[in-house]
C-alpha cells in the first residue's frame, strides 16, 4: 500500500490546484492527457441488485453462490459488487482498504457473479464510521493531495483485481459529493485507464452531483445514486411526480454528454416512514416494518426510469445471507419480501408463475 500511495502521490503532485471548473486548466489536462474513449454502448438493459456480504456469508462460501442463484432467479442480470475503503472520520486523510472483502474475495466474487451470467460492476464504497461518503472533506491542498494518494493507491489495487478477473464496469468513486471538483480526478482517471480496459464509470449522489460533475467527459459512463425525499408515505401522487422530474433531468444530462445512464443504486427501507428520508439506514431510525411500501416505492421507481437513457438500475441491496430479510425486516434488503416479487414481475416473464 505504501508504495503504490507514494506512486499516486507523485503523480497527483503535478496536477494544478485549482478548480476543474477554471477554464485554464481544461485547457491543460487535454493538452496531458487523452480524453475517454467513446461510450461503450451496453447491448441491453442491465438490471440487478448491489451485493452485500453478510457476516458469515463470505463470498465463495456456499450459501452466498446460493443466494447469487436467488438474485439470478429473480432476473437479476447485473450486481455490483462492494469492496469498502475505510477512513475514521470525514475530516481524515488515513484512508486504508476494509476489512470486510480481502482481496482473494474480492476475487472469487468476481467469479462467481461472472459465472452465473452477470454483468459485473466493482463499486468501491468510502466507509465513514457515523457519517457517510458524501461528508469526506480535507482543509488543505496538502491534505487533499494525501488522501487523494491512498484513495489512487486502493482504487488501483481493485482495478488490478477487476481487469484480471474480466469485471464487466468499474466504478472510480461512489458518492464522493465534495471531492469531486478536485483536480486530482483527471489524473486518477487516467491512471486507471492504463489497468482497467472496459467500462469506468463514478457514481454521483442524487442529481446535484450528477449535474456538476466536471469528468463525465473522460468515462464511458454516467453513474448515480438515488435518495431524494419523496415525501409521506400515502403521497403516491405526488411521490410519482417527483421521481419523473429526477428521471427527466437524467435524460438531459445523459443528452448533455451523448453517454448511457446506469443507476447505480435505488432503494428504500421497508419501513414506515422511509419514503420521505429513503437514505436512512435501519441503525438511525426504528420503525416499523412497512413491506408493501418499499414494494411500491420500487416499482414506481422502475416505471418511472423505464427510458431510453437509462441502461441499467441496480437495487440496493441483496445480501449474501440466502435467509436475509423477510416480511419483519426493516432494513433496504428485498429478501424475502413483496418488493422480490415486483422485480421478479418487473425482469422476467415468469411474474404470474410464483
Amino acid at each position: 500500500m505504501a508504495a503504490r500511495a507514494r506512486a499516486c502521490r507523485q503523480r497527483l503532485t503535478r496536477v494544478p490546484r485549482r478548480s476543474l471548473f477554471r477554464t485554464s486548466l481544461v485547457a491543460l489536462s487535454v493538452a496531458a492527457f487523452s480524453i475517454a474513449p467513446p461510450a461503450r454502448a451496453l447491448a441491453q438493459r442491465l438490471d440487478g441488485f448491489n451485493i452485500v456480504a453478510a457476516a458469515g456469508h463470505p463470498f465463495g462460501s456456499p450459501s452466498a453462490r446460493q443466494s447469487l442463484s436467488a438474485a439470478r432467479g429473480v432476473g437479476a442480470k447485473a450486481v455490483a459488487i462492494i469492496p469498502f475503503l475505510w477512513q475514521p472520520s470525514p475530516t481524515s486523510e488515513n484512508l486504508v482498504r476494509g476489512s470486510d472483502m480481502r482481496d482473494e474475495e474480492l476475487r472469487t466474487a468476481i467469479r462467481e457473479a461472472r459465472a452465473l451470467g452477470f454483468f459485473v460492476l466493482v463499486k468501491p464504497h468510502v466507509w465513514v464510521p457515523e457519517s457517510w461518503a458524501g461528508a469526506v472533506e480535507l482543509d488543505s491542498d496538502a491534505r487533499w493531495q494525501a488522501w487523494f494518494a491512498r484513495y489512487c493507491g486502493e482504487v488501483e489495487r481493485i482495478a488490478h483485481i477487476a481487469a484480471a478477473e474480466g469485471a464487466d464496469a468499474l466504478a472510480i468513486g461512489t458518492e464522493l459529493a465534495k471531492t469531486s471538483k478536485r483536480p486530482e480526478w483527471i489524473e486518477l482517471i487516467a491512471t486507471v485507464r492504463t489497468i482497467f480496459p472496459r467500462t469506468l464509470t463514478y457514481v454521483a449522489h442524487n442529481l446535484e452531483e450528477a449535474e456538476a460533475i466536471p469528468f463525465w467527459d473522460r468515462l464511458d459512463t454516467i453513474g448515480v445514486s438515488l435518495y431524494p425525499p419523496l415525501g409521506s408515505d400515502d403521497n403516491r401522487a405526488g411521490r410519482i411526480s417527483a421521481m419523473r422530474d429526477v428521471a427527466d433531468r437524467l435524460d438531459r444530462l445523459a443528452a448533455r454528454f451523448g453517454k448511457p445512464l446506469m443507476v447505480a443504486e435505488i432503494g428504500v427501507r421497508s419501513a414506515v416512514g422511509a419514503a420521505e428520508r429513503p437514505w436512512e439506514s435501519a441503525e438511525e431510525r426504528h420503525a416499523p416494518p412497512s413491506p408493501v411500501l418499499q414494494a411500491e416505492v420500487l416499482a414506481d421507481w422502475l416505471a418511472a426510469l423505464d427510458r431510453p437513457a437509462v441502461h441499467s438500475v441496480l437495487v440496493w441491496r441483496w445480501l449474501t445471507d440466502p435467509a436475509a430479510g423477510g416480511p419483519t425486516d426493516t432494513d433496504f434488503t428485498v429478501q424475502g419480501k413483496p418488493a422480490e416479487r415486483v422485480l421478479l414481475c418487473a425482469w422476467t416473464a415468469g411474474c404470474g408463475e410464483r
